[in-house]
């Protein structure tokens, strides 16, 4: 079983490229190359450089490659649409002339993926991992938001090579089981496949491993997170928002929360999965300094349990 691990400047606290305590995009990279990945996500559109030729010599002066890039935003909003479009082409021109991550896979489709997330909805943001509580889409609102990722997908795969895949995420408008399951029923695989999260199936009241079995067939990549779970009833309990979570530590190394990673790798070596994991940890941005120390650890753990 050959399994590629990569990380995400997320891990740094980087989701807001206009947040003003951000850590340097060298840091960034000096910090996942010194921890022993060799591939990276591109993060928020903004923060590693733009241009293909500077964006190229930053990595390969790091000598890691790119995974993946990520859209992640309103998907909702017609009239946000028009620039959905226009990022999805310049986040895929990137993906496809930068340095790419080895295609080592099996059934899942190769990288380079486009992460498709919906994000922006101020009430589902702050009802993350509330699923009794938290509203859902009005079936109007739901087909639009599935026609856009489809437009997005199609994008994406057809004229850049690009392989897009959907991520359910904390506090987006695509999160909990049963949005989970319309999802896979109103996009086939051949449009886009799942980026399935183990971090975020916990934190929305998922058992990731039954939730990786259930949709196997649909996954193309994985994001593997931890979750402290004493944190994490403490922010369920007071229905803190997601960003406020992460900022109280909700996210840890692997191996030092709730998820039983141990088991996940044998549940992965049984299907024979051959692609890509990144690590996460999203954190507040003013909390790095201790970014490199975790990201190693979680890089070292999931050595220690055969990955």
């Amino acid at each position: 079983m050959t399994i590629r691990i990569a990380n995400a400047p997320c891990s740094w606290g980087v989701d807001d490229p206009k947040n003003p305590w951000l850590p340097s995009w060298r840091k960034v990279l000096h910090e996942a190359a010194l921890a022993g990945y060799k591939s990276i996500e591109l993060g928020p559109w903004g923060y590693l450089p733009v241009q293909q030729d500077e964006l190229a010599d930053a990595l390969n002066q790091y000598q890691l490659s790119l995974v993946a890039g990520t859209i992640f935003d309103d998907l909702v909003s017609e009239s946000h649409f028009p620039a959905m479009i226009e990022l999805t082409h310049a986040i895929c021109r990137n993906l496809k002339a930068a340095p790419g991550a080895e295609k080592v896979h099996g059934d899942n489709r190769p990288p380079p993926y486009l992460v498709i997330i919906d994000f922006g909805n101020q009430q589902r943001a702050a009802l993350a991992g509330q699923p009794e509580k938290a509203p859902r889409l009005l079936t109007e609102e739901w087909q639009t938001l599935m026609k856009h990722i489809v437009i997005l997908s199609e994008i994406a795969w057809k004229e850049y090579g690009v392989r897009p895949v959907i991520h359910p995420h904390a506090g987006g408008c695509i999160e909990y089981e049963d949005e989970l399951a319309q999802l896979v029923e109103d996009i086939p695989h051949s449009v886009a496949g799942l980026c399935l999260d183990t971090g975020h199936l916990f934190y929305s009241g998922m058992n990731p491993i039954d939730t990786l079995d259930k949709y196997w067939d649909r996954i193309d990549y994985l994001h593997f997170k931890d979750i402290n779970a004493s944190v994490w009833r403490d922010v369920i309990a007071e229905e803190v928002d997601f960003f406020s979570a992460c900022a109280r530590g909700v996210m840890c190394p692997l191996g030092s929360g709730a998820i039983d990673y141990a088991q996940i790798h044998q549940f992965l070596r049984q299907r024979r999965y051959q692609g890509w994991i990144t690590i996460e940890q999203e954190r507040d941005p003013r909390n790095a300094d201790t970014s490199l120390r975790d990201v190693t650890a979680s890089l070292h753990y999931l050595q220690s349990v055969g990955f």
